[in-house]
């Protein structure tokens, strides 16, 4: 006998995400975010290839580290409004795992540049570490949206 999954929301989850403003800034920053990653992935490889322009590609890499600490504080209360718990939800449990170690490396990236610790190639090799292990976070995400979108045509997952 196959056991029957819990569904992504209940119908008061999906009536709360349906209605919050921030879904909507969710909606908005994920692309953003996403859009500062590529360029500043361009940038750190740039500069990792050809040794020039460290002082472009260390500012990307603090937009995004920025970027990504919005988008990890709003989507807290995101969660928090929507299922009741500001982190790790059964809905986003291991999404919300992995974030934490993007957010872990990304602040990582940060202490080595305000720090002074290590050399740019090993703080640009940390940011390319925080930058593929955020590729493998959004990809979670993307598969929960489309999980989202089959739960609600009625299509099984």
């Amino acid at each position: 006998m196959a056991r029957q999954a819990r569904p992504l929301y209940t119908p008061e989850e999906k009536q709360r995400r349906d209605t919050t403003s921030w879904t909507l800034v969710q909606g908005l920053l994920a692309p953003f975010q996403f859009l500062v990653f590529l360029v500043s992935l361009v940038l750190v490889v740039r500069c990792l290839l050809t040794g020039e322009g460290a002082f472009a590609a260390d500012l990307s890499v603090i937009a995004k580290t920025l970027t990504l600490y919005t988008i990890m504080v709003t989507g807290s209360i995101w969660e928090k409004v929507v299922f009741g718990k500001w982190l790790f939800a059964p809905a986003f449990f291991w999404e919300d795992v992995v974030s934490m170690l993007v957010i872990a490396l990304h602040t990582t990236y940060l202490v080595m540049l305000l720090g002074k610790v290590g050399t740019l190639e090993a703080r640009l090799t940390v940011a390319l570490a925080a930058y593929l292990t955020y590729v493998v976070n959004a990809a979670q995400f993307l598969l929960k949206l489309r999980a989202a979108r089959l739960q609600a045509t009625g299509a099984a997952a």
